[in-house]
């Protein structure tokens, strides 16, 4: 079996019958129309994309971003002594890192990477695994990041250890698998133990003084510097995010995939003080980024409201689960949310600094939290 990789600079340099054969586009995350609203409004990106070949048929995509990230900020926020964590920050000079990312920097799941049906999967991963290398090769960089991986995948993605990555948890997908019988968030609620039943309905009422509006393409073209600021905050707020996504990607999102790709405003006096954004991807709700007034949040409980109407569209879509994505796992747990691990393998592009990054990726640990079971066992 003969393999061989095309790289493109831009998605729309891929020819259509590639997308035609590989026949990945009913994913909406590997569809041309999707990654295109990253590319065009995330400038300050280098986008790459993998296409590989057997006997000139597409078999595997995969893509990619480089960006540019300050060291201070990866090492803060993992777990590891002080002294450890200044000599790393000290070996790389406190400077920023150029990071090749495989997968989309702006998902949590495992949306980087495509295998056609019927192909053998190591072998054409493997080959996935080499076009990466020819990438960071011709390119100034320092580190290359392949996220993120479910259980069921690492038979396959491990082998990426014989190209001298380290393997690592981050944290975890939080997944509500919702029940055919909810045909409301009433029926959601019913089936809540007593004390989360209240904290649901809490959220609510405090909330109540709020104004949602779902919005147009027009409305987040009108909002869009309010809806920028806004997760801009929750960015400050998080403990690590590799990149800022430009908003501008909502406009064409919803342009493109409509009712599909959801984007909801709340007001507090006429002023937007939230958001919230999904989309619909099959029989999947999966929440996007947020934007929350933290100086409101306290008093309206605007998050845990967000987190109630991600309930709702879940069961509004008729979805079969709702991905409420990295962070706060201990609140998400509350609302019956699960968690998914995911693996991230890593490197340092020279050999010798890999090598003494090598055992502090290994250690890394993920922040443990409070696993809430809120459903009755009846």
């Amino acid at each position: 079996m003969k393999l061989r990789s095309k790289i493109f600079k831009a998605v729309d340099d891929i020819p259509k019958a590639y997308w035609d054969s590989l026949n990945c586009c009913d994913n909406l995350y590997y569809s041309p129309d999707f990654l295109r609203a990253f590319e065009i409004a995330n400038t300050d990106i280098d986008f790459n994309y993998i296409i590989v070949l057997k006997d000139e048929e597409p078999v595997a995509f995969a893509n990619t971003q480089i960006v540019t990230i300050g060291i201070e900020t990866i090492t803060k926020n993992i777990k590891m002594s002080p002294k450890i964590r200044r000599t790393v920050n000290n070996m790389f000079c406190k400077n920023s890192l150029r990071v090749m990312f495989c997968g989309n920097i702006f998902l949590s799941g495992e949306y980087g990477t495509f295998l056609k049906e019927g192909e053998p999967k190591i072998e054409t991963f493997k080959a996935l695994a080499k076009a990466t290398k020819k990438i960071y090769r011709c390119t100034r960089l320092h580190a290359i990041f392949i996220k993120d991986f479910e259980n069921e995948s690492l038979d396959i993605t491990d082998h990426l250890k014989s190209f001298d990555y380290a393997s690592m948890h981050v944290e975890p997908n939080m997944i509500i698998y919702l029940k055919p019988e909810w045909q409301s968030f009433d029926d959601y609620t019913k089936s809540l133990k007593s004390k989360y039943r209240v904290k649901a309905n809490r959220a609510d009422t405090k909330s109540g003084v709020l104004k949602d509006k779902f919005f147009s393409t027009k409305d987040i073209i009108n909002y869009k510097d309010e809806l920028q600021s806004l997760y801009q905050n929750t960015i400050d707020n998080a403990d690590f995010n590799a990149q800022i996504l430009n908003l501008n990607t909502y406009i064409h999102l919803k342009d493109t995939f409509k009712e599909k790709f959801i984007v909801k405003g709340y007001f507090l006096d006429g002023k937007l003080v939230g958001f919230l954004s999904a989309m619909q991807n099959r029989t999947h709700l999966d929440a996007h980024f947020i934007g929350i007034d933290y100086s409101q949040n306290k008093e309206y409980g605007i998050y845990p409201r967000i987190l109630n109407d991600y309930v709702r569209l879940g069961i509004e879509t008729q979805s079969e689960q709702i991905n409420l994505g990295r962070t706060a796992s201990e609140i998400k747990s509350t609302l019956g949310a699960q968690p998914k691990t995911l693996t991230c393998y890593c490197k340092h592009k020279r050999y010798l600094p890999n090598q003494i990054l090598k055992p502090f990726i290994k250690n890394v640990q993920i922040k443990s939290f409070k696993q809430h079971q809120p459903f009755k066992t009846n």
